[in-house]
């Protein structure tokens, strides 16, 4: 979700006796993305799992891994592909459990605008907000096209994807949100369309994941977080109106339409089982990343994520 940052902390516990304190940072300020940690706290799960969970939104987005690197979180959400870059850089960390399960960047058109298909971004204009991954999707796609991104011109939009696109500023945009900036654009009045990257090239991939640092990680405690999120999932599932309540619930600030589009457009991307591993998937991504020249040769899956169940 691409917005104006806020700075929020909140606190998540039920006091009992003999619970683990565990401090959880964030991508983002709360969104429905964290429906499964918020559920969670709601449902009293972290309370059964004997945990007081913090949960912490970051002043800067790019701050969560490097507090999980320095321990200074217990678990930081972040996302699949940066996880690569980080690790390939040095930055201790490894993936533990997943949140959303399947990829939520797209690149964005307008939809009743003068792009059908990729091969009409030729001489146009593509805003971003984050180079490096979102470039390596980007031409990859126009790969798919027969383009290069010398076919193109980029246009750094900050964080400004939509009003961007629906000002005419660009023609297409990539690192859109399918589940919000296509909803805010409805609700503008001004629809888009996506292009996804797993149908245009793009090795799939998870898009928000948990990251701990491997050699100071508490695995006990992150298995019972997980478990209580794992309920929590299950829950939003099978009651997908109650949890939205429940949810919208806890701040004004997300009891509006977009959020409440959102949330029934995030519900089938949860992770049902956060900590089950798809190795295939980091290891054909690392590859996707080092061929993209982002990375320099590849490492084991071992290196980027682990199964806690099989630990």
């Amino acid at each position: 979700m691409k917005a104006p940052l806020t700075t929020l902390a909140l606190l998540i516990a039920t006091p009992a006796a003999a619970q683990d304190r565990m401090t959880v940072m964030l991508d983002w300020f709360v969104n429905p993305d964290h429906g499964p940690i918020i559920i969670a706290e709601q449902q009293g799960y972290f309370a059964d799992a004997g945990l007081e969970v913090e949960v912490i939104a970051p002043a800067d987005p790019s701050d969560p891994p490097k507090m999980a690197a320095a321990g200074r979180a217990d678990l930081a959400i972040s996302y699949q592909p940066q996880l690569h870059l980080q690790v390939a850089e040095g930055m201790p960390l490894i993936r533990v459990g997943t949140l959303v399960a399947t990829p939520l960047n797209c690149l964005l058109v307008l939809k009743d605008g003068p792009i059908g298909d990729i091969a009409d971004l030729a001489g146009r204009k593509v805003g971003f907000s984050v180079a490096g991954v979102e470039e390596a999707l980007l031409s990859a796609m126009l790969g798919q096209a027969g383009l290069e991104t010398g076919d193109i011109e980029l246009v750094n939009v900050n964080w400004s994807l939509s009003p961007a696109l629906m000002s005419g500023q660009v023609d297409a945009v990539i690192g859109a949100f399918r589940n919000f900036e296509l909803n805010q654009m409805e609700i503008e009045r001004v629809p888009g369309r996506c292009f996804y990257p797993e149908e245009e090239g793009v090795p799939t991939y998870d898009e928000l994941i948990y990251v701990a640092n491997p050699e100071t990680m508490d695995a006990d405690m992150i298995r019972r977080f997980l478990g209580a999120t794992e309920k929590a999932t299950q829950f939003i599932v099978n009651h997908p109106q109650q949890s939205w309540e429940m949810f919208a619930a806890t701040s004004a600030e997300l009891r509006d339409e977009l959020n409440e589009r959102a949330w029934a457009d995030t519900i089938p991307r949860f992770a049902l089982r956060p900590e089950a591993l798809d190795q295939g998937r980091y290891a054909r991504f690392e590859t996707f990343l080092h061929e993209a020249g982002l990375i320099e040769g590849t490492r084991p899956v071992s290196d980027l994520a682990i199964d806690l169940r099989a630990q």
